[in-house]
Parts: C-alpha cells; structure tokens; sequence
C-alpha cells in the first residue's frame, strides 16, 4: 500500500514550480506570491481526497493556473491603489525576490509573447507538465500545445539572440527561470 508523502514535503518539492507559473501567468508582482499562496491553502483543503498516484506536481500546476487566472479576473474588476502624489502603482519585491532582477530580458520577452504561447511555454518549460495536460489546462489539442510553445520558445530566441550570434544554436537560447536551458 503506497502512503502519501506529508504536505509539507510536498510544498518544498513543488513550492519553486508553483511560484514560477504564478509568475509566468502574473507577472514579477506580489499578486504572484499572493496565487502562490491560495494554491497551497486549496492544495491542502483537497489533500486527503487526492489519489495516492496522482501526479502531483499535475495537479499542483493545475490549482496555480486556476488561481493566478483568479487574481487576473480581480485585477481587471477592481480598482488599483496608487500614490496620488508620485502617481506610481505600488509594487515591492516577494521574500523571494523578483524574476527579472536575474534575468530581465527573459522575463520581459516572455511577458511580450501572446498569451496562448506564453501560457505553454510556461506551463511546458517553468512548469514541467506534458503538452496532453498543457492542452487540457487551456482547452486545445496536444499538437497545438506544442506549436504555440515551439512559436513562444522561436520568438524568445529572437528577441534575446545576442547582437554577435550568428546562427540559431541551441548556445543562443536562454537560461529558463529554473536553471536551465530552454529547449
């Protein structure tokens, strides 16, 4: 009989994915850290009704898209706070730091990529899941998961190929948010 690992375990295995599509889907705002949290909490709420072999780290991706779309519907209802003298929206760094103060050109590039591309690659390449839950996730079929995420990922090549590269080689491809190479 397999046992469930503890849910604390299954935070720190999985906390870096969920944080990095919340980011994908929101951005590097606090909202992220906010959707980040939400998941866990209804993770933890329908913990001991999920099957022993489900696929967690599925599952996971799963609540964190729904809840980073949560907050993008809030965002779009309510009004924003801002300074009235300065005029500037607030905004301040999560505990864990902002993507783009590493690597702004990849965030930035793939802030600028239409929303279906920029979805798959990050539930592809940030969140690990295969191209069948990709399309699940966003309602299409596996093949066309995977050309939005083969367009997202040619788009990014272009915008941060440096200005001396002459070719296409995979050495011109840049570092994913979690420490790897985008393939």
């Amino acid at each position: 009989m397999e046992t469930r690992p503890a849910f604390e375990t299954v935070v720190t295995a999985h906390g870096a994915t969920v944080l990095r599509v919340c980011r994908a889907v929101l951005g590097p705002h606090t909202d992220a850290d906010d959707a980040w949290a939400e998941t866990f909490l209804a993770a933890l709420r329908a913990w001991p009704e999920l099957p022993v072999d489900a696929n967690v780290q599925a599952w996971l991706v799963t609540i964190a898209h729904r809840k980073a779309i949560d907050v993008v519907r809030a965002r779009n209802r309510g009004a924003v706070a801002m300074d009235p003298m300065s005029g500037d929206l607030p905004d301040g760094p999560s505990l864990l730091g902002l993507p783009d103060a590493a690597e702004p050109d990849l965030w930035a590039a793939l802030a600028a990529l239409p929303d279906r591309q920029r979805a798959c690659v990050a539930y592809h390449h940030l969140g690990g899941l295969p191209y069948r839950e990709v399309a699940a996730l966003l309602g299409g079929t596996e093949a066309a998961a995977r050309r939005a995420a083969a367009d997202g990922l040619a788009a990014l090549r272009r915008r941060l190929r440096p200005d001396n590269a002459a070719d296409d080689s995979p050495d011109t491809v840049p570092v994913s948010a979690r420490g790897g190479r985008i393939r």
